[in-house]
This record gives C-alpha cells, sequence and structure tokens, in this order.
C-alpha cells in the first residue's frame, strides 16, 4: 500500500487512461525507471570519482604513459623520417 495525493492519483489516473495502463502497471514502470536512473547516476559518480582520485595522466605501475606515448610517436616519427631517406626522397 503506498499513500498519495489526490492531485497525484488524479494525475495517475490521466495517465494510465492515456496509455492504456493499470495504475499498477504505471507505478512499477516508474520506479522502475527512477531506480535504473539512479543507478546510471551512481555508476557514472564511481566513474567520475575514480579520475578524481587517479586523475588522467598520473604515472601509475605502469609508468607515466603520456610520456611514453610522446617517445614513443617521436621515434616512430624518426624511424619513418629515415625509411624515406634511405629510399631516396628529399626531407620537406
Amino acid at each position: 500500500m503506498v499513500q498519495l495525493t489526490e492531485d497525484l492519483i488524479t494525475k495517475l489516473d490521466r495517465e494510465a487512461a492515456e496509455r492504456g495502463m493499470s495504475r499498477s502497471a504505471v507505478i512499477r514502470e516508474a520506479l522502475e525507471a527512477h531506480i535504473a536512473a539512479r543507478e546510471h547516476d551512481a555508476i557514472g559518480e564511481a566513474i567520475a570519482e575514480g579520475y578524481r582520485r587517479i586523475p588522467p595522466g598520473t604515472p601509475d605501475e605502469w609508468g607515466d604513459l603520456e610520456l611514453m606515448a610522446d617517445i614513443a610517436g617521436r621515434e616512430a616519427a624518426q624511424r619513418l623520417d629515415q625509411e624515406e631517406r634511405d629510399a631516396g626522397f628529399d626531407p620537406w
């Protein structure tokens, strides 16, 4: 049993009639949607908390990944440049 105001019952009855559903079905659907939205918000908050706790780019047990990506990119560009020179292409 759930106690509802007269105004809410009127709105509930209107919604149920417009959708061809029972009061119970409308209430169940609304409650499921509300709980799903709260669960979705909780997951989003947990993800955001993880980023607050360990901001992107923070070195960890794998090392400084951004620095390693920069170094790897620079080394790849240097290798490609050398390959072009070896193939007889002039540098830009």
